[in-house]
């Protein structure tokens, strides 16, 4: 029984970990002449759209014949809404078609209102030869007369090679023709062979949008979100080398004058007070201690992810980005057990199989959520966005058999070598009573400003990641990102400290769930800023496109909160140690 297990993990790791790219299975094929080179159909649906996608054959394309063969990709490439079939079209390499017949498509009332349909809404569709896309749309309509569509009937298809591999594609459309019950159309096609010197290595270059991506705008980006860490690290200095030196001094200072010292005790105010409160374990200590390792894995995850594109081009192949993602969040899992099952012991929580279970589950659970109804649409839709059962499958045993034992070994060790308490200060048996503050020095206001500040750091690529996710482009610039990414880091951090210190200052010892909604009230103000880009910045329409469009965004936002939150927090957890190791501690 435990042989089978084990074999059947290790079948599921290679199936999912085959992560599909440029450089596997039909791409790197060194083709012969007049060797078969299969044309895939994939997929149509409206432009404005981009998830709501559809089996390419659900439009009345002259069909393929009985089981017509399916390419299955990885994990990533079902999620991403891939069906790949083998159009049948034939086509031989090195061999030039200057006409050939598809199938006659006989139109009656209801493909002409399929067709008509599909061309009102800007249907386009997705082919594939070697790996490589082509794009085109269904048909046109009449600039004179829109109830006039016309059905593009021919497909010239341009294929550069270099000495026996493929390394472009392209595809125009010809001869269209007037949608009319009863009429007979020939659909045809035509392929035309050019040599280029271009390597294989480099054939991908041609979906880049380099003009876009490595604008001026890009790099400015960059260069005031490094002026902002300038500020606020000077900022965060300032208080630590100049403000905490006067209150150690003031703190630390032997007067035996005792009029002098009365009035010193009379006006002593700020962070020194609450030193037997600061240390006191938070409410929601279970909730606190699964959100910070979350977090702590997603940041992570998201270097690593980033790295690994970087170096292995991770964009030239189908979802390759979300299967390496799915796969190393399974193994980095490990990260979020120690750091929670460590956070909880040192604050002296006792039910530690609570924390494992909530720290493994917990993101899970929110992703599956909003996952469920997404796919419910996806199936009443009847479009390739569904995610199959086997699909859910596979995620399933990833997450129960890698991901879950991986949190426990975490949380166990975490507890061992990190979990023993080693607070400064001692925690005084009755709480401090917190005076009243002014407005601006609530926990709330100075967790909804305190995202401000990293949302301005990396708004402008928000912009480029969500153009490539929303517009059909390829994202490729991963150093860029890298780079957004640190200063992400360092901008949070420094800020969720002067957050910290203000509300310390104010004697109000609430600072852990402070700390860590003031770093993720950045995903807020990024969801916030989603609702004006599908406004202002997109054509979507209709309640599917709309539905996926701000489920994802939640489900984005969602993972960017928590990884905020806990860099902020364990940023200023950080701090707060090091600001009362310093000070007597009655």
């Amino acid at each position: 029984m435990l042989r089978r297990g084990v074999l059947l993990l290790v079948a599921v790791l290679l199936a999912v970990a085959r992560l599909p790219h440029a450089y596997a299975s039909e791409a790197d094929h060194k083709y012969k002449a007049e060797e078969t080179v299969k044309l895939w159909v994939n997929k149509v649906g409206p432009y404005n759209n981009p998830q709501e996608t559809y089996n390419y054959y659900s439009l009345p394309f002259c069909q393929p014949s009985e089981n017509p063969t399916h390419k299955w990709g990885g994990l990533g490439e079902v999620l991403g809404g891939n069906e790949l079939i083998d159009s049948q079209i034939d086509i031989k390499f090195l061999k030039n078609v200057d006409k050939g017949l598809i199938c006659t498509i006989e139109l009656d009332a209801q493909k002409v209102r399929q067709f008509s349909d599909a061309i009102e809404s800007s249907y386009w569709f997705e082919l594939f030869i070697d790996d490589l896309p082509l794009w085109g749309f269904v048909g046109e309509t009449d600039k004179n007369n829109e109830n006039k569509h016309y059905l593009y009937t021919h497909k010239n298809i341009v294929v550069k090679y270099n000495g026996n591999r493929i390394i472009h594609v392209n595809l125009t459309q010809e001869s269209p023709k007037l949608l009319e019950a009863g009429k007979k159309l020939d659909m045809t096609y035509s392929v035309k062979w050019v040599q280029t010197n271009v390597a294989f290595a480099r054939r991908f270059e041609v979906y880049l949008d380099y003009p876009f991506f490595e604008h001026q705008i890009h790099w400015f980006s960059i260069f005031n979100s490094f002026m902002m860490v300038i500020f606020l690290t000077g900022l965060v200095s300032m208080i630590l080398m100049r403000t905490l030196r006067n209150d150690y001094a003031k703190y630390a200072r032997e007067d035996d004058d005792l009029e002098s010292l009365e009035r010193d005790v009379n006006e002593e105010s700020g962070w020194k007070l609450v030193h037997g409160d600061v240390f006191r374990p938070p409410r929601g200590l279970v909730f606190l201690s699964a959100f910070v390792g979350i977090g702590t894995q997603l940041a992570a995850l998201i270097l690593l992810v980033i790295v690994l594109a970087i170096v292995g081009m991770l964009y030239v192949g189908r979802g390759a980005i979300i299967t390496t993602f799915i796969v190393c969040y399974a193994l980095t899992s490990f990260i979020s057990g120690y750091v929670s099952g460590g956070l909880y012991s040192r604050n002296g929580g006792k039910n530690w199989i609570k924390s494992m279970i909530l720290t493994a589950s917990l993101f899970p659970f929110l992703c599956f959520s909003i996952g469920l109804v997404l796919n419910t649409i996806a199936i009443f839709y009847r479009s390739l966005a569904a995610i199959p059962f086997g699909t859910m499958v596979v995620i399933f045993v990833l997450w129960a058999f890698i991901s879950f034992p991986l949190v426990l070994l975490g949380t166990v060790v975490g507890r061992n070598w990190s979990g023993a308490p080693n607070n400064p200060c001692r925690v005084k048996t009755i709480p401090r009573p917190i005076p009243e503050k002014k407005w601006y020095l609530t926990p709330s206001v100075i967790s909804l400003m305190g995202g401000l500040l990293p949302f301005g750091s990396i708004f402008i690529e928000m912009y480029f990641v969500f153009t490539s996710f929303w517009n059909y482009k390829v994202y490729y610039v991963y150093g860029f990102m890298l780079l957004v990414f640190v200063i992400l880091i360092i901008v949070t951090i420094c800020v969720t400290i002067v957050g910290t210190y203000f509300l310390l200052n104010a004697e109000n010892y609430h600072w852990q769930w402070t700390s860590f909604f003031s770093a993720a009230s950045t995903a807020l103000y990024v969801y916030l800023y989603s609702i004006y880009y599908y406004h202002v910045k997109t054509k979507m329409s209709g309640f599917f496109q709309t539905s996926f469009y701000f489920g994802y965004t939640l489900m984005f936002c969602l993972g960017l909160g928590i990884l905020c939150g806990a860099v902020g927090y364990l940023g200023s957890t950080l701090f707060v140690r090091r600001i009362y190791r310093n000070i007597k501690c009655d």
